[in-house]
């Protein structure tokens, strides 16, 4: 992570970075960069979308669109790389499941050349259990929003 840091803001991670905190590869991972995170708090990841994506050549092949499931995929793994940051460097790549996911709504379609940013914030934690708000935005109009509960453990 950079070292540019301020009570409780960590400077932002790279592809690498994010590779070392969560367990995700390719094609299964959705976070290109995390470009803000406050411990305990917040997070905002970011999504590149591309043509060159394998999902869409079958969603849908003359309309292609980010599945909404992949977006809700997306801020669980922006949530990840949050929890580990907040819990430490013994927690990178433990695995996280989700429990509920709640609320979900898809306001605009997400399509390539999209820079999709999403805004995660941490509502509450008991134990290894924690709970989520989020929202995707491209262009700074939200795409999409959830709540979702998820489930830190060991591999």
């Amino acid at each position: 992570m950079s070292s540019d840091t301020t009570a409780g803001e960590v400077g932002t991670y790279d592809i690498a970075q994010i590779m070392h905190a969560i367990p995700h590869r390719y094609p299964f991972l959705l976070v290109d960069r995390v470009v803000e995170l406050v411990k305990d708090v917040s997070c905002v990841g970011i999504k590149n979308v591309t043509i060159n994506e394998n999902f869409f050549q079958g969603h849908f092949p003359t309309m292609p669109v980010m599945p909404g499931v992949l977006i809700i995929e997306c801020m669980a793994q922006t949530a990840a790389v949050l929890v580990v940051e907040t819990l430490g460097p013994d927690w990178a790549g433990k695995l996280v499941y989700f429990m509920t996911v709640d609320n979900a709504k898809f306001r605009k379609p997400v399509v390539p050349g999209d820079q999709m940013r999403v805004h995660v914030k941490k509502e509450r934690q008991r134990g290894n259990i924690w709970k989520f708000s989020a929202e995707a935005k491209v262009d700074g109009k939200v795409v999409a929003e959830a709540t979702y509960a998820a489930m830190i453990l060991d591999r």
